[in-house]
This record gives structure tokens, C-alpha cells and sequence, in this order.
């Protein structure tokens, strides 16, 4: 289940505010629900390079929210069947933020992500005076793409493409700030790095798209242009990373980070990195920001994440029937309205003890 646009905006605050300031924004109520404009008239409560893009432009502090919200989605999609199932329950998900974790690795990357994304997005959809469609006349024409009769076509950039560059910009500007104060922490330098991890996530894979001119449907000449992947894409790249993060220590001169094991190649800019281990998530602890697994529903038939015996760490489960209501019978009518009934439908679960 989603959360409340409530909690994911508290989500956002938590992830961009210093950690001495998290309580008040959570403490005064209704900067969780506020608009950017009011967000901004707050700019004293927010640090440096965050204040200035507060202030000069809020309209690019509207698109973060909306990337922090398309990244807590992401998360939640992607971790639905583990342990640690991306909770933003207040009180448990700051616990989470405290530990220099994976799981902390990969909220930092899918929230930078995810506002590189919706800032990128924006552009191309001219819902922002500073950018637009990306400037291709500098751009090399594009690889022509194998296959029959497509030999001696022309190309030609054109279209919309995406200005990714703009957003990879804006994510870092306001996504880098709070960290950089802190250049010689390792805690720092572990959140930059998977900051950017994310972005390059979106950045890296860009595709190019064409369009066919010709009469009688031939292809004489095609237009290209750059289109970000979707961002489910991006999720299921970051998962992978999740899933190989790299577990480092800090250096000795303070400013590199050295991964933990024998011969272990060094992360490149893509890979996730941790410092500290991840509790088992299967008990209920705040402490560690655990919220357990009980009551959770599982696959009793799967081997996976999503089976009970991992999910429910060993505990087993019980099946329960349950009635839910859902729509049925629908019915389109000239014009434009879709009517449906409600049928009940029965449904065996299992569930974690």
C-alpha cells in the first residue's frame, strides 16, 4: 500500500534536512503537506546551495518533491517482497537514515534518481522557464540502427529530447548539498557516491527514439532524439546494485573510501556502497528502524524473497480467508463514462507469525 502524499513529502524533508533540524519539521506538522512556495518562505531552516534554489527558483523545489515521491514509490514497488519492505513510518524511518546500511544506500540513490527524473521530465513537458527540449546541434548524428532497408537513411536530430543534463544538474545541486559540508566524513562521502549512483542510473542509459518521413510509408529520413529510460528501468537497475552493494571503510587520509574484503575490485560510480551491516529486519525494533515481519503476507509456494520461510524468518505462517470488494462487470457508455459493479471476491492469504 502507497503511502500518504503526507508521508512521503515528510520523507523528502528527512532525507534533505540536516539531521538537528529532522525533529522540527516533523514537530511543527504542516510543512509535510505545504506547497513549495511555503516550503520556501522556510529557506533559514535549510542549508546553502538548498536555500539559494529555494529562493530563486521554487518552482524546480515543486519537481523535487515530485521526484522524492516517484523515488519512495520506486522503493516500496522494489523492496514489496523483503524483509524491509522501504516503510516511511516516521518513527522507524529515521532510525534507517542513521545507519550508513544498503538500504540506506539505495533510498539515497532512487530519491536522487527520482528527482533527476522529474526535473528532466518537466523540461520536456515546458512546465519550467529554465530548460526545455535538449540542444542537439552540437550532438554527433545517431548510430543507425541494424536492419533491413535501413541502409543510406538519413538522420537527423529533432523531436523533444530530454535535457538530462538539466535535471542530473538540479538533483545534484539540491540532493549533494547537506553532505558536502562534510567532505572528510565517511558517512559523507558514502552518500554523495550513492547520490550519484543514482543519478547516473538515469543519465547513463539514455535512449535514442526515431521517427520515419517518407511518402508511401518509406523511411528516407528518419528524426531521432534522447529520451530518458522509464524509471521502472531505473529502479531495476538500482536493485541490482542493492543487490551486489560494496561494503568500504574510510581511508586513512580521510577522503577515500576502501572496500572491505581481499581482493576486491573498487566500486565504480555506479555501484551502491555501505559502511555497516544490515540488522535481519525480522523482529520489530526501533532501535534499528525495524518494523519485523510479522503479519506481513508471503507466497507459501514460493523460494524466493517472497517466501514465507525467508519472509517470515523461520517463524512459519498462518492461511486466512479474507472477503475484499473489487470492481467487476464494467461497462463503457457513449460518452465518456465507465460504470462497474462491486463483487465481492474471497481470497486465501498467508501470513507471517
Amino acid at each position: 500500500m502507497l503511502p500518504s502524499s503526507r508521508t512521503q513529502l515528510g520523507l523528502f524533508f528527512i532525507l534533505l534536512c540536516p539531521a538537528n533540524i529532522i525533529g522540527l519539521w516533523w514537530a511543527v506538522g504542516s510543512p509535510l503537506v505545504m506547497d513549495p512556495n511555503s516550503i520556501c518562505r522556510k529557506t533559514k531552516r535549510l542549508a546553502g546551495k538548498q536555500a539559494e534554489l529555494c529562493q530563486l527558483e521554487p518552482e524546480i523545489v515543486q519537481e523535487v518533491a515530485k521526484g522524492t515521491k516517484l523515488g519512495v514509490r520506486e522503493g516500496q514497488y522494489q523492496f514489496r517482497f523483503r524483509r524491509w519492505n522501504c516503510t516511511s513510518h516516521s518513527k522507524y524511518f529515521g532510525k534507517i537514515l542513521q545507519q550508513d546500511i544498503r538500504e540506506t544506500a539505495f533510498v539515497y540513490a532512487i530519491t536522487a534518481a527520482g528527482v533527476s527524473h522529474a526535473i528532466t521530465q518537466a523540461c520536456s513537458m515546458g512546465e519550467l522557464l529554465q530548460c526545455g527540449c535538449e540542444l542537439t546541434r552540437s550532438r554527433a548524428p545517431p548510430s543507425p540502427t541494424a536492419g533491413p532497408g535501413m541502409e543510406g537513411t538519413a538522420w537527423e536530430w529533432g523531436g523533444c529530447g530530454d535535457d538530462v543534463q538539466f535535471g542530473y544538474e538540479k538533483s545534484q545541486q539540491f540532493m549533494d548539498a547537506k553532505s558536502k559540508k562534510g567532505k572528510n566524513d565517511i558517512r559523507a562521502l558514502i552518500d554523495l557516491h550513492n547520490n550519484e549512483a543514482g543519478r547516473l542510473a538515469v543519465r547513463s542509459y539514455m535512449r535514442t527514439e526515431c521517427k520515419c518521413h517518407g511518402l508511401s510509408g518509406s523511411c528516407t529520413l528518419r528524426t531521432c532524439w534522447r529520451k530518458m529510460p522509464h524509471f521502472r528501468e531505473v529502479g531495476d537497475r538500482l536493485l541490482e546494485r542493492f543487490n551486489g552493494a560494496f561494503k568500504v571503510m574510510g581511508g586513512n587520509d580521510g577522503k577515500t573510501l576502501i572496500p572491505v574484503g581481499d581482493n576486491i575490485k573498487p566500486p565504480d560510480k555506479q555501484d551502491l556502497i555501505y559502511s555497516a551491516d544490515s540488522p535481519d529486519f525480522c523482529s520489530a525494533n526501533r532501535k534499528t528502524g525495524s518494523l519485523g515481519t510479522r503479519g506481513r503476507i508471503c507466497n507459501s509456494t514460493a523460494m524466493d524473497t517472497s517466501g514465507c520461510d525467508l519472509l517470515c524468518c523461520g517463524r512459519g505462517h498462518r492461511d486466512e480467508t479474507v472477503v475484499l470488494e473489487e470492481n467487476c462487470l464494467c461497462r463503457f457508455h457513449w460518452c465518456c463514462v465507465v460504470q462497474c459493479r462491486k463483487c465481492s471476491v474471497r481470497q486465501e492469504l498467508s501470513l507471517c507469525i
